[in-house]
C-alpha cells in the first residue's frame, strides 16, 4: 500500500490544457480519503503551485523549486528550504553577462529578470507567473534565490551544462524541466531529496511512496520513490527508469497509476 504520493505537475497532473480533469480529480479525492497523502511535486514557484493544489483540494506541504523548498498549504509554514550558494550565483549571473544569456531568478517567491523579452513573457504565460524587472540584477543575486533558471535553444543549453557544472561546482544541482529550461537550485534542492524529507516528515517508508513526472528534473524522485511512475508523454531517459509506464497526461495518467497502484481499481 502506498501511502505518500509525489505528482509532477506540468504535463503529469495537468493536460495540455493546463486542466486537472475531473476523472483526475476524483481519484486524487480518494485516494486521500484512504488517508493516503498526495502531495506536488514542480519546479514552479510556491505562488503558482499553491493555486493548484488549492483547486485540488490538496492541504499537505507542496514540493517547489524542483524540491528547493516544502511549504505547507494551510499555514504556509516552510519545512524545507535550499538556496543556491551566493558564490555560484555571482558566477552564474557574470556567465550570463560575458554570453549574453538569458536569466531569471526567485526571490521571496517573485520571479524577476534584468530585461523583459519575449522569453520571459513566454514563460510567464506558461506557468501564469507575474514577472517582475530589476536591470541592477546584482543587488538580487545578493539575496536568497531557491531556483535561477536560463532560456535558451535546448540543443545550445546541453553544450553549455557541463561548463556549468564544472564553473559552479557540485554544491549546485542543474537540471531540465523542459528542453529550453536550465535550471539552478542548491545540490539538495532535488525532488528526490524533498520526497525524502516528507516521507520522514509523514512517518512513511521510502518503500511506501510513490511519484509520477514526465522529464528528467523528476528522475531522483522516481528513484527515490518505492515505485517510480513515468507518464506516456514522458521523455524515454524517465521511462528507462520507470518502474511503471501509465498513460499520458492527456490520457488521466495519473488517475491510471492511483487506480492500480492505491485505488486497486
Amino acid at each position: 500500500m502506498y501511502k505518500l504520493i509525489a505528482i509532477d505537475i506540468d504535463d503529469t497532473l495537468i493536460n495540455d490544457d493546463k486542466e486537472v480533469t475531473p476523472a483526475t480529480q476524483q481519484a486524487l479525492e480518494q485516494a486521500v480519503a484512504k488517508d493516503v497523502v498526495v502531495t506536488l511535486a514542480t519546479g514552479r514557484a510556491y505562488a503558482s503551485a499553491q493555486k493548484i493544489a488549492r483547486q485540488t483540494g490538496l492541504n499537505v506541504p507542496i514540493i517547489t523549486y524542483q524540491g528547493a523548498l516544502i511549504k505547507n498549504l494551510m499555514d504556509e509554514k516552510v519545512l524545507y528550504e535550499r538556496y543556491v550558494p551566493k558564490d555560484a550565483a555571482h558566477k552564474l549571473f557574470e556567465y550570463c553577462i560575458e554570453h549574453d544569456l538569458h536569466l531569471q531568478v526567485y526571490i521571496d517567491d517573485k520571479l524577476y529578470a534584468r530585461e523583459e523579452n519575449q522569453k520571459l513573457k513566454d514563460y510567464s504565460e506558461l506557468n501564469r507567473t507575474p514577472y517582475y524587472i530589476e536591470p541592477n540584477f546584482e543587488k538580487l543575486i545578493a539575496q536568497k534565490t531557491p531556483k535561477m533558471l536560463i532560456i535558451d535553444d535546448p540543443d545550445y543549453l546541453d553544450e553549455i551544462a557541463p561548463v556549468l557544472r564544472e564553473l559552479l561546482g557540485s554544491e549546485v544541482h542543474i537540471t531540465k524541466s523542459k528542453p529550453h529550461f536550465l535550471e539552478f537550485m542548491h545540490n539538495e534542492g532535488t525532488k528526490g531529496h524533498a520526497l525524502t524529507f516528507l516521507a520522514n516528515h509523514f512517518g512513511v517508508d521510502m518503500a511506501e511512496t510513490m511519484a509520477l513526472g514526465d522529464s528528467w528534473n523528476d528522475h531522483e524522485m522516481l528513484e527515490a520513490a518505492g515505485l517510480g511512475v513515468a507518464m506516456g508523454n514522458a521523455i524515454q531517459a524517465l521511462k528507462d527508469i520507470a518502474g511503471y509506464v501509465t498513460l499520458s497526461n492527456n490520457e488521466d495518467g495519473v488517475k491510471v497509476a492511483i487506480e492500480k497502484f492505491v485505488l486497486n481499481a
